[in-house]
């Protein structure tokens, strides 16, 4: 868990590890997900800088909807494996793996993530970044901000993950990652 000087919890329902993988491990998933059908992420009709895949489960936003996508494949499920377990949960709770790809120029907008998923952890590869955390208070916004450092891993639940909105900001070196994702019990 990610802790300020006083040994609170940035934001609740965040914690964060650095060094779940081993470098060769990182250099092995960044090759097999450059090889992956990557994509342009697309959302109600606009495209994004980032290209991504799914496995398990897809939300295609165009259509609003969950759908599935091809299985998990054998390369990526260890570490879908140590994610749940970062996470407290079994590895067959983290039904949907999305990996991608910001080239430089590359970020990620304000957003939470869908309703339908519950806990998301995600693993960092490549650059380093910086999750940035908002949430509206009155007439203006609380934030807060969290490293993400190659070969890190982070778990949003609970208050992070319902009540704040993240971004991570355009990138100027390429940077991967790899986010599980659990679905809700109100399914």
């Amino acid at each position: 868990m990610m802790l300020d000087l006083f040994d609170a919890p940035v934001l609740p329902g965040l914690a964060l590890r650095g060094d779940i993988i081993d470098a060769a491990e990182e250099r092995m998933l960044i090759a097999h997900i450059d090889a992956s059908d990557l994509t342009p992420f697309r959302f109600q009709g606009w495209t994004g800088k980032r290209l991504t895949t799914s496995f398990g489960w897809n939300y295609d936003f165009d259509l609003g909807r969950t759908r599935q996508a091809p299985p998990i494949p054998d390369w990526l499920a260890p570490f879908r494996d140590r994610a749940a377990i970062f996470a407290g949960l079994e590895p067959d709770e983290m039904i949907q793996a999305l990996l991608i790809r910001y080239d430089p120029g590359a970020g990620i907008g304000w957003h939470r993530d869908r309703p339908i998923y519950e806990h998301v952890v995600g693993i960092s590869l490549g650059e380093a970044a910086t999750m940035r955390f908002r949430r509206r208070r009155g007439d203006g916004f609380e934030r807060a901000s969290a490293p993400l450092g190659a070969r890190g891993i982070y778990h949003m639940s609970g208050v992070a993950r319902r009540e704040w909105e993240h971004s991570i900001a355009e990138m100027a070196r390429p940077r991967w990652s790899m986010t599980f994702r659990s679905l809700t019990e109100r399914r």
